[in-house]
């Protein structure tokens, strides 16, 4: 028996849709619980039985902080990704392009870094910035953010610059263009999506940390988003607030969501480099 064409990719649609809904599942839990009531935070319905908006009132009450929280989450995740991706792309250039001995094992050695357990750094860390001066400020939770996303991007950005070939330098070069003016003008602008794709890692990773944050920070006005989410107070000491938690975790995530569909086409094309000749 011969199937009909438009059956045959049937099992894969339905598998893309199984993996989709497993992975959108708890986004559309969590929004559908910060809609609810407080009386209805514990129902099982998939549709709240009435739509209400106080979770995010409660959110941008005053007294939580949450909006000056955002704007720290936005601040230091903008400048980690900055940072990052400024070291990361003259970091990578140079291991892609030079030759030398231990490159191999420098590369290891840099990637390694990015797989030490956050909690076995944090302690060492908050005795350093103590001595320091600077617990409760943005650089205690930049620098300890750029340590985990700067391996990264310098080993993403080194395999997307290797893909490149070298005659594009020497053609410029040729051209009368310095190795730097080479770099700047006609590297740059081709790595723009290997470069833009691994901004994107880069600000998501910083932008949802959240033990480096909690651990370096002890003023309210000091904490990120993430922070001050796992802090909100209900209406008595003892009483959790699962529908403003909700509804702020609805709101870290969205940011998220609207730059990703934004640039997926960046994104994707950044992902895919170098697949195809």
């Amino acid at each position: 028996m011969t199937i009909p064409a438009k059956w045959r990719n049937a099992p894969m649609y339905v598998g893309v849709a199984a993996v989709v809904a497993y992975c959108l599942a708890p986004f559309y839990w969590m929004l559908v619980s910060s809609l609810r009531r407080t009386s209805d935070i514990f129902s099982t319905s998939l549709i709240p039985s009435s739509v209400s908006f106080e979770n995010y009132r409660a959110v941008f009450d005053p007294s939580q902080g949450f909006t000056h929280a955002l704007l720290n989450s936005l601040i230091v995740a903008g400048v980690t990704t900055a940072l990052a991706l400024l070291l990361a792309t003259f970091t990578a250039y140079a291991m892609a392009r030079l030759e030398f001995r231990f490159k191999r094992l420098i590369l290891t050695l840099i990637i390694a870094t990015s797989m030490f357990p956050v909690v076995s750094i944090v302690v060492p860390l908050l005795k350093l910035f103590t001595d320091i001066g600077w617990i409760n400020t943005y650089q205690s939770m930049i620098v300890p953010s750029m340590s985990f996303t700067l391996p990264l991007a310098v080993w993403n950005l080194t395999t997307f610059f290797r893909q490149m070939p070298e005659e594009l330098e020497q053609a410029a070069m040729v051209d009368g263009c310095t190795r730097g003016q080479a770099f700047r003008k006609i590297i740059i602008p081709l790595a723009a999506p290997g470069i833009f794709t691994t901004a994107i890692i880069i600000f998501i990773s910083a932008w949802n940390e959240f033990l480096i944050a909690l651990s370096m920070t002890n003023k309210p006005d000091m904490q990120t988003a993430t922070v001050a989410i796992s802090k909100f107070t209900g209406a008595t000491e003892y009483d959790t607030p699962f529908g403003s938690q909700m509804a702020a975790g609805v709101l870290v995530t969205i940011p998220l969501v609207i730059m990703v569909l934004l640039f997926q086409r960046r994104i994707v094309a950044g992902l895919t480099a170098g697949a195809a000749k």
